[in-house]
C-alpha cells in the first residue's frame, strides 16, 4: 500500500505546486513509501499518550475550515487501537462548531506537536460523536479518568484515515510548568546546598 497521507492530500492541484518550486521529485519518493501510513504503530501510540493539547480541523457547509484546541491532562486523546483514537468531549462555548461541521461532514485532520523536542505529527481521520448518554459505558468511563467541573457532554471517535511526521523546521521549544520543574529542580537543590554551607560557614565564623 502507498503512503496513505500522500494519496490523500497529494492532489493534481497540490502536485502542480510541488513541481513549481522544485519539490515533486522528493514527494514522488515519499509517496512511494510502502509503509502505508494508515495504522498508528507503538511509536505513534506513545508520542499521542504523551501531549496534553492537539489541534483539531474540521470543515463547514460553507467550505470553511474550523480549527479547534482541545487540551487535558497528558493522555486524554486515547489510542484505543491501531485504527481509532477516543476523547471526552466536554461542554465548552456552546458555539457547537465543530459538531454542526461532523454532522454533515465527519472529515477532521489532527496535528500534534511535542515543543519540547520539536516533533509533530498529523492524523486525518473520521469522526463519530456520540452524546454521553448514548455511549458505550466502558468507553466513557475511559475517558473520564480525572476530575473536571465542565459536563462531558459527547464521546468523540476517531477512526484513523492516514498520518504523517513533520520535521523539526521551525518549532520553537517550549515548555510546560512541569517540564521546567525538572529542569530546574537540580538547580533549586545545589542552590540548597550551597545556602546551608554558608550559613554553617557563617556559623563558624561568628
Amino acid at each position: 500500500m502507498p503512503h496513505r497521507f500522500s494519496e490523500l492530500m497529494f492532489t493534481a492541484a497540490v502536485q502542480a505546486r510541488q513541481a513549481h518550486y522544485g519539490a515533486r521529485h522528493d514527494m514522488e519518493r515519499h509517496a512511494l513509501d510502502m509503509a502505508g501510513y494508515d495504522r498508528l504503530s507503538s511509536t505513534e501510540a506513545a508520542f499521542i499518550a504523551a501531549r496534553d493539547s492537539f489541534y483539531q480541523a474540521s470543515v463547514s457547509e460553507t467550505g470553511w475550515p474550523y480549527v479547534q484546541h482541545r487540551g487535558g491532562p497528558a493522555g486524554f486523546l486515547k489510542v484505543l487501537d491501531a485504527k481509532r483514537l477516543a476523547y471526552a468531549d466536554f461542554r465548552g462555548n456552546r458555539q457547537y462548531i465543530s459538531a454542526g461541521n461532523l454532522a454533515v461532514n465527519d472529515r477532521v485532520a489532527l496535528f500534534l506537536v511535542d515543543y519540547q523536542n520539536r516533533r509533530r505529527l498529523k492524523i486525518l481521520g473520521r469522526m463519530q460523536l456520540t452524546d454521553v448518554a448514548d455511549a458505550n459505558e466502558a468507553l466513557v468511563a475511559a475517558l473520564r479518568p480525572y476530575p473536571y467541573r465542565a459536563a462531558m457532554e459527547r464521546i468523540a471517535v476517531i477512526t484513523v484515515e492516514a498520518f504523517d511526521w513533520n520535521c523539526s523546521q521551525h518549532i520553537t521549544p517550549r515548555y510546560t510548568e512541569a517540564q521546567l520543574h525538572s529542569v530546574v529542580a537540580p538547580l533549586h537543590a545545589r542552590i540548597g546546598e550551597l545556602q546551608a554551607e554558608i550559613a554553617a560557614l557563617q556559623a563558624r565564623l561568628a
